[in-house]
């Protein structure tokens, strides 16, 4: 029908090891903050109209990794543990973002991790091997998507491979894409008339890591919150065929693996804010943008108790928050001097692994064919509903 409204403008906000539990934990940490105990503050995305969940389980195993997770949200399929963008059987799959960019929507893919990290390299890039950054980081280029930001390329420490950044760098620009290094530089650059961009950290000499945790970031790193306004400002024409936007929460998953409440709570926050600035978008652009919110898999096994009884306490969040920031240690020196389980203890807030668990996560939406994203469905359901909302039928790969 003509009247049936059309995604143009697609945002796919993925917060690693995110549960249900990691959102609640956040919430309850604002609502402290806020004097409102016992009680519960929102945050941006959880005010979304729409809400599901996914299932989680890849092809072999009920509980995923990242790489297959990834993998099953950019194709549709599942795949084995450790596979990224193949099939079970180590055969290519064909990423929906190839098909979007096909058919000449711009595509945009962003993390507060390396970019060759498993999930966003499961939109971009096929290897038997998620832990092969080297050739995951040379296919990057090769893709031609149009922007790509946040922490840069782990490929470039690999031993096994003479001069690997020099490598990896000279295939960027091979391939015609502008690096600008930091924000100020991407708007330089983009003025300049790049075509192409990868958006890193303006400190070059930390540019290939990760973006600084929350807890430990200084004024002048780059956030993801920077990133995404960026993308927007590079990929928006208001006569084009419309873009979609891969942007991940990276450290909450890393955070949930050392069972780092005040981390989880943090990068929470942080991803959060940069939906805020997609939402922004999303009230000039109501008709044409859709908001999707999930994770990948649920880390940690958090619980929201711990022991008997009825209350557990997160007013000591923010001490732990000061102590870091005001002694300008980094979180790891932080979680080496303090047992990283003793701010849970004293919260009563429990954890059951130190790796992934194999629950359903969930799913937020708003905005054009959102109510295309509410209730049970598997992970693989969310590429082919997207393709789909965008006006482009069935996904077929």
């Amino acid at each position: 029908m003509k009247n049936t409204p059309k995604a143009k403008y697609v945002f796919f906000f993925i917060g690693d090891g995110m549960g249900f539990a990691h959102v609640a934990l956040t919430e309850a940490y604002l609502a402290t903050e806020h004097g409102n105990v016992p009680g519960s503050d929102p945050l941006c995305f959880t005010q979304f109209p729409v809400m599901g969940m996914a299932t989680t389980y890849s092809y072999s195993n009920m509980i995923t990794c990242s790489s297959a997770a990834a993998t099953a949200l950019a194709t549709g399929h599942k795949t084995r543990n450790n596979i990224v963008g193949m099939g079970p059987d180590s055969t290519d799959l064909r990423q929906f973002t190839y098909f979007l960019h096909d058919a000449g929507v711009k595509i945009g893919i962003m993390t507060t991790v390396t970019i060759d990290h498993a999930t966003p390299a499961g939109f971009y890039a096929h290897s038997a091997d998620r832990d092969g950054y080297y050739d995951i980081a040379m296919q990057l280029p090769k893709s031609g998507f149009d922007f790509f930001g946040g922490g840069g390329f782990d490929g470039v420490n690999s031993k096994k491979i003479p001069n690997a950044k020099h490598n990896i760098y000279d295939n960027v620009a091979k391939c015609g894409y502008t690096v600008a290094y930091g924000v100020d530089d991407y708007k330089s650059k983009k003025a300049a008339g790049a075509k192409k961009m990868i958006l890193f950290q303006a400190d070059t000499s930390r540019v290939n890591d990760i973006l600084p945790y929350v807890m430990e970031r200084r004024p002048q790193d780059l956030t993801l919150k920077q990133v995404v306004a960026s993308a927007i400002d590079f990929l928006y024409k208001p006569n084009d065929k419309g873009f979609f936007m891969m942007c991940e929460g990276g450290k909450i998953d890393w955070a949930a693996h050392d069972n780092d409440m005040a981390g989880v709570i943090t990068e929470t926050i942080d991803m959060d804010e940069a939906i805020k600035v997609a939402f922004e978008f999303y009230k000039k652009h109501p008709k044409e943008t859709l908001i999707i919110v999930t994770a990948d898999h649920e880390t940690g096994g958090l619980t929201l108790g711990r022991t008997k009884g009825y209350t557990f306490d997160l007013s000591g969040v923010d001490v732990t928050l000061k102590k870091v920031q005001k002694e300008k240690i980094t979180v790891d020196n932080y979680l080496k001097q303090e047992p990283v389980d003793s701010l849970s203890k004293a919260a009563n807030i429990g954890w059951t692994t130190s790796s992934h668990t194999g629950g359903a996560v969930p799913v937020f939406a708003v905005g054009a064919c959102s109510q295309m994203f509410s209730g049970r469905q598997n992970n693989t359901d969310l590429p082919k509903k997207i393709y789909r909302a965008m006006g482009f039928g069935e996904l077929k790969n």
